[in-house]
């Protein structure tokens, strides 16, 4: 059996595809996925996690061996899971890889989750840890993975919309940008997709937005506008079924004249990064992001 396909069975055990019919019960759900993650997540030796809070929201920050907080720019990221469970605990080992191939500190919100907390509570949570961090000395670079890369490329919007001090740049893996779900990926990849089911995405939506309007910028950032936001980097696979959400948010990014680098790798699962350790492909893309960012903090800081 490859490596790749080994990896891939191991995340299908650790999300397994009916994982969103079980959404009923979500402390059963994110306790499971959150034990699974801490078996199989492995963060590098030396790495060290603090908790804090930021404005109202819990976070935890996650840093490399030789990161330093005040040395420079930090990431504020925000962790995948449909809005309904993952944790920064469930994604501190990525970041703890990615800080210490950048050598900065990552910062990992728990914004609130559905269905407890319906939109807009996690944009609301995002604004109010960013709006803590916006003023750090070094700049802030904003990043996620899946409904976490939604909601980040959402907080860019709004804080342009806002007017408050931009960040450095943003990156997102696999992120969900379309809560209309109308790219055509969502059918042609159904069944090459490993991990999301297209039967549940909608359920998902339902628990998350409970009346709220899908196309509502601050829930499908595809529809924002961006006009003169920092540089964006995104990164998704080709057999996802959330691959249209990356390539036509690219579009709109260069299309309102936002520096944009796009990566469609091939055969690779949602948010493969998380398999850093497991999976060379994880880690050679969190070194590229990891350049990426390190090439943000020397840039002049135009705000």
């Amino acid at each position: 059996m490859s490596l790749r396909r080994a990896v891939l069975n191991l995340q299908l055990r650790l999300m397994e595809k009916p994982h969103l019919a079980r959404a009923r019960d979500p402390a059963k759900l994110r306790c499971s996925f959150e034990r699974k993650a801490w078996c199989l997540f492995r963060s590098p030796r030396g790495s060290r996690f603090e908790r804090e809070t930021l404005g109202d929201v819990p976070v935890l920050w996650a840093s490399g061996p030789w990161a330093m907080r005040d040395a420079g720019p930090v990431i504020l990221y925000f962790h995948g899971g449909g809005y309904v469970f993952g944790s920064a605990r469930t994604h501190k080992a990525m970041l703890a890889r990615l800080s210490s191939l950048c050598g900065l500190p990552a910062c990992l919100p728990d914004y609130r989750l559905a269905p407890e907390h319906a939109f807009p509570a996690a944009i609301e949570d995002a604004l109010d840890a960013y709006r803590a961090l916006a003023d750090h000395p070094g700049g802030v670079v904003l990043g996620g993975d899946s409904a976490g890369g939604g909601l980040a490329l959402a907080l860019l919007a709004e804080i342009a919309r806002l007017g408050l001090r931009p960040p450095l740049g943003t990156f997102a893996f696999s992120p969900l940008t379309d809560m209309t779900f109308s790219g055509p990926s969502i059918n042609a990849n159904a069944r090459a997709d490993v991990l999301l089911p297209v039967t549940r995405i909608g359920d998902m939506a339902q628990m998350y937005l409970q009346g709220g309007d899908p196309a509502d910028p601050r829930a499908t950032p595809l529809g924002a506008d961006f006009k003169g936001a920092p540089p964006v980097w995104l990164a998704v696979g080709d057999t996802e079924i959330l691959l249209d959400d990356t390539r036509r948010m690219a579009a709109r990014l260069e299309a309102q004249g936002v520096t944009t680098e796009c990566r469609i790798e091939h055969d690779l699962p949602h948010v493969w990064p998380l398999f850093q350790g497991l999976l060379p492909e994880a880690q050679d893309t969190l070194y590229q992001v990891a350049l990426w960012i390190t090439s943000l903090s020397s840039r002049p800081d135009e705000s």
